[in-house]
């Protein structure tokens, strides 16, 4: 009776054993298949390009140190993907509009890139230093370059008027470096700061500067930009048109006698004083103040 107990509790035992020892395989097998599947995902990179301009000038690729910082950028920026895929949906709604103006006023179209790396093409973006939407203009700069600022109107947020007033700023910054490149980067630390590190390292060619870091990483910022719009697909962010922003159809209305309420404006018009708002978001009160000699354009659904 002992025998046949201790016989089989030694089987009992052996198959517990041997059942534990399956399922640790199959167990280390799955975890084993589960690293190495995000082993390969973590491992996957983007590509640099093998040579790339900006707005008609060569970027020195052939540098090492060119080569990792723009590494690095697109690295950041390649898998932050939500923001990527906001970036070109709103892309298709503004860059017609951004490249009208920049080609009206002489200036490359690839600044339309940089307009992406000052504010992803938010209108209502704001730095932690105060300035705002599409082309980041401070409070204290915007009225040099012709945009109003009162308690009603700020036209930092009037996307053709601040790309004009940027592109006065970058054809005076093209003009006193000479090159794209440098005045793409003088618009993150100024005209001044540049020709300040420029004066002092004899030299004002963008890419034999050592710069504030900020301003180091700022053209390949603009760089990585350009390099993932253009060739989206191709890096895995793929979208079908009917999910791109489209330009919102408007017609505009000429205003040369003071809103005294724009609500009351707005459904006149056959609006809501919301659409009004989006549609022009320089408008910041409930009233629009037109003074002797000034007047507006504002921009209304179509009819």
């Amino acid at each position: 009776m002992n025998n046949k107990f201790t016989f089989g509790l030694l089987v009992f035992l052996a198959g517990g054993v041997t059942a534990f020892l399956i399922i640790s395989q199959l167990s280390f097998k799955e975890d084993t298949e589960t690293v190495a599947e995000e082993q390969t995902t973590v491992s996957m990179v983007p590509e640099l390009p093998a040579q790339m301009d900006f707005a008609g000038e060569a970027v020195p690729l052939d540098r090492r140190d060119v080569q990792e910082r723009l590494d690095r950028e697109l690295l950041y920026n390649y898998y932050y993907k939500p923001n990527v895929l906001f970036t070109i949906k709103l892309a298709n709604r503004y860059f017609p509009a951004i490249s009208e103006r920049l080609k009206a006023n002489g200036v490359p179209d690839d600044f339309k890139y940089l307009c992406v790396a000052e504010s992803n093409l938010m209108a209502t973006a704001i730095s932690r230093v105060g300035a705002v939407s599409f082309w980041q203009f401070m409070n204290s700069t915007a009225p040099q370059y012709q945009l109003l600022i009162n308690n009603e109107v700020d036209q930092r947020y009037d996307l053709e008027k601040s790309t004009d007033a940027a592109c006065k700023y970058l054809k005076q910054a093209y003009d006193r470096f000479g090159s794209w490149t440098a005045a793409a980067a003088s618009y993150n630390c100024g005209m001044g700061g540049y020709n300040n590190q420029a004066t002092f390292q004899k030299t004002t060619h963008y890419y034999d500067l050592h710069l504030p870091e900020e301003t180091n990483r700022y053209i390949y910022r603009i760089l990585t930009f350009k390099h993932l719009l253009n060739n989206a697909a191709a890096m895995g962010f793929v979208l079908d048109s009917t999910d791109l922003y489209e330009p919102v159809p408007f017609r505009e209305i000429e205003v040369t006698r003071t809103i005294p309420n724009l609500a009351t404006f707005a459904i006149e018009h056959g609006t809501t004083y919301k659409i009004l708002k989006l549609m022009n978001p320089w408008i910041k009160g409930r009233t629009l103040t037109v003074r002797p000699g000034r007047d507006y354009v504002l921009k209304l659904p179509e009819e």
